[in-house]
């Protein structure tokens, strides 16, 4: 189903909402305003998002409050921007302080770098957003219809190659970032100029992108980014020891929709290489392209995917090309061999060091004896260095001098945080999106289920003989795939209260999608079906086999390409 055969059919609500939203203000100044209610207009919701905001509400509490004949238990999550992930030591603490006065105490990682907060009352959101505009730090674009946060490789000091790419994902972020003042006018009392009129948005136009947008960048031969998962992804190619520059990978998604066959996860396609002053033309181009041919009618099959499924790789390069007036080159060789995160404690290229720690789901938060939350605002005060968020929901301290190192890793096992590191392979390489309770699309548990599984499943390892094995395993409560599920080489998918769908067998280094193996199940289905596998992989498994890819030997899947 190509643009131009559904020209003819109606645009959706949400295009309608954005033509006449003036730049995205539309009514979410007076929204704020109303003191009748803790929600906004309904309409106001789709535009809020391009502000970073998601209306949420308790999902807990929906009966009871129900019964009482109250509204909904409303609140807003703001997804805060860290384009590649780093983040300053006084902005650490802006975010934990934050979080405390105005949201529910706790900080969430996000799969894609930023910090999310959960629980903010409408009267919060305003206070809350000028408070981390103090520590230069915002949320315009964590979402909505334009590209997101660009994601790369969270530790620039790693290498030279590192930095750069770094410095790449910069670039594209701030080219990108919508020019609308509403942001400005709405959260920080900007004054409208007189007769200025709308601004004009020269990439994304009056009513933006059809759908989000996501960009990546790696560095082989890690791929903790998924890059084949984006929308657009940059693969470093480095050779004589320097950045030559990317390939260029496009069309990556992977949410869907239950029982919708038209909706798919798909693995972006190779289109060529670029040298690094290149990039940032090379995403405005292919950018543009999707405003311009993406489908408005369809939000279902509004990602970049859809469109290059549907027009094909050669017509998407063609038309990227004509936008950039050259040709890309050549792709060349690269190879990637994980996505998983480097964990401890390890040298940095200015002969520092940074710490890898672990921390389940991205959540970070005070638990009886594990204080997370306690002991990372400690480390902040005296950090010489910064934070780096993985794309794994982890966290790097990184920048840390000899002097510190002691007194870091002091702090961490003074509040039963030093040892978090020493877990199974398998909780090691777990993630969940939040789910229920505020997320409005969940369908069943994510965040809260993960811990038993992990449980179970830590058993069936431990007996095995895996204990320190990596087995990436991820959870979903819904398929618009948070938590890269479908990259997972065990992919739970929430499908209703207590049930998923179960996929196995995607690559450890994200270059293979798992595949569907059994539908709305429980856990302990679940564990039916995946203990044996995990056991007969302990005594058949081949040297330097993965789990995923011994799933594909032994027949227990077959092997999935884009989509």
């Amino acid at each position: 189903m190509s643009s131009e055969t559904t020209s003819a059919k109606p645009l959706s609500e949400v295009e309608k909402i954005k033509a006449a939203s003036r730049n995205l203000r539309g009514g979410i100044l007076e929204g704020l305003q109303d003191t009748s209610t803790g929600a906004i207009a309904s309409a106001d919701t789709q535009l809020t998002k391009f502000h970073g905001l998601y209306q949420q509400d308790d999902r807990d509490l929906r009966i009871e409050r129900r019964k009482a004949k109250l509204e909904r238990a409303f609140s807003f999550m703001i997804r805060i921007r860290v384009p590649g992930g780093v983040a300053t030591p006084e902005q650490y603490l802006a975010i934990d302080g934050l979080a405390d006065q105005y949201a529910n105490g706790t900080i969430r990682l996000t799969t894609r770098q930023a910090f999310q907060l959960h629980g903010l009352l409408k009267g919060n959101v305003k206070p809350l957003i000028q408070g981390i505009t103090k520590v230069c730090m915002d949320s315009i674009a964590a979402c909505g219809d334009v590209n997101r946060n660009v994601m790369c490789n969270p530790n620039p000091k790693v290498s030279g190659i590192h930095g750069a790419v770094f410095e790449t994902a910069k670039a594209i972020s701030t080219h990108l970032t919508p020019k609308t003042r509403a942001y400005f006018e709405i959260w920080l009392d900007e004054e409208k100029v007189a007769g200025s009129g709308e601004e004009e948005e020269p990439i994304y136009g009056k009513t933006y992108l059809p759908r989000k947008f996501k960009i990546g960048i790696a560095v082989p031969p890690s791929n903790d980014i998924d890059v084949f998962s984006q929308d657009l992804g940059f693969i470093a190619i480095v050779e004589d020891g320097k950045l030559a520059g990317y390939n260029v990978v496009a069309g990556g998604g992977l949410g869907k929709t239950h029982g919708k066959t038209g909706t798919f996860p798909r693995l972006a396609d190779l289109i060529g290489f670029c040298r690094p002053d290149q990039a940032v033309a090379v995403a405005e181009a292919v950018v543009t392209t999707q405003r311009d041919h993406g489908d408005r009618t369809d939000r279902k099959h509004a990602r970049l995917k859809y469109t290059i499924q549907d027009r094909g790789v050669d017509w998407f390069i063609g038309e990227v090309e004509s936008r950039l007036g050259w040709k890309l080159e050549k792709a060349r060789p690269f190879a990637f061999e994980t996505q998983a995160d480097d964990y401890g404690w390890h040298r940095d290229v200015d002969g520092n060091w940074f710490l890898n720690l672990f921390i389940l789901s991205g959540r970070i938060k005070d638990a009886g004896e594990l204080r997370m939350k306690t002991a990372l605002r400690e480390v902040a005060k005296i950090l010489k260095g910064d934070f780096r968020l993985t794309p794994n929901q982890n966290l790097m301290i990184s920048g840390v001098t000899d002097d510190q190192k002691e007194t870091i890793q002091g702090i961490l096992d003074r509040h039963g945080v030093g040892q978090i590191n020493r877990q199974t392979g398998i909780r090691l390489n777990a993630m969940a999106c939040p789910a229920l309770p505020t997320c409005g699309l969940a369908l069943a548990e994510s965040e809260r289920m993960l811990p038993e599984i992990l449980g179970k499943l830590e058993e069936v390892v431990e007996s095995a003989g895996l204990r320190d094995d990596a087995i990436t395993i991820r959870s979903t409560g819904c398929p618009n795939g948070c938590a890269r599920p479908y990259l997972a080489e065990i992919g739970l998918v929430g499908k209703a209260p207590g049930k998923y769908n179960l996929y196995l067998g995607a690559a450890f280094n994200g270059t293979r999608l798992n595949e569907e193996v059994a539908v709305n199940i429980g856990v302990d289905e679940v564990m039916e079906r995946v203990s044996p596998l995990i056991r007969r992989y302990a005594k058949e498994r081949e040297s330097g086999e993965r789990f995923g890819d011994f799933c594909h030997r032994v027949g227990e899947v077959q092997p999935v390409a884009a989509g």
